[in-house]
């Protein structure tokens, strides 16, 4: 890949940008510095200065890694950014395992990107080994008074 990647680099501004590009809304900065703060790890992919593709990692460090957020920007969509960036992140998650152990890589693909992540390895759930994957929205109402 032509571009840098690095490692808990991600501003709040580069990721709202993305977030947005993305379709997927603005969240508000301090739920996204929150967010940042508190990933596994963030990766940033840099095209000169200017932040291309992003993607968070949480986790446990041992069984359990969750991507969050792999974007993009739609101007380097079709280059083979996404495919790097996500082979770049295995690698990643290949050096905090310690020999003989194993990790669940685990993801929720956006609408229409399902065939992407297929043709990077991943199973579609359910599968043999699990069941539907799941997402419920919780929030907390502002209070007013």
């Amino acid at each position: 890949m032509k571009y840098d990647i690095s490692l808990n680099t991600l501003c709040a501004d580069d990721f709202i940008r993305l977030f947005s590009l993305a379709g997927w809304g603005e969240p508000e900065r301090e739920l996204v510095e929150t967010s940042l703060k508190n990933s596994y790890v963030t990766f940033a992919v840099k095209n000169g200065e200017e932040v291309i593709a992003m993607a968070r990692l949480i986790g446990d460090g041992g069984m359990a890694f969750f991507l969050k957020d792999l974007i993009v920007a739609p101007e380097y969509q079709g280059e083979g950014i996404g495919r790097s960036l996500l082979e770049y992140i295995e690698d990643y998650i290949r050096s905090q395992l310690k020999e003989g152990w194993w990790s669940y890589f685990q993801l929720m693909s956006a609408k229409n990107k399902d065939e992407f992540y297929l043709k990077c390895g991943f199973k579609s759930h359910p599968h043999e080994r699990s069941g539907h994957g799941f997402t419920k929205i919780i929030k907390k109402e502002k209070n007013n008074g």
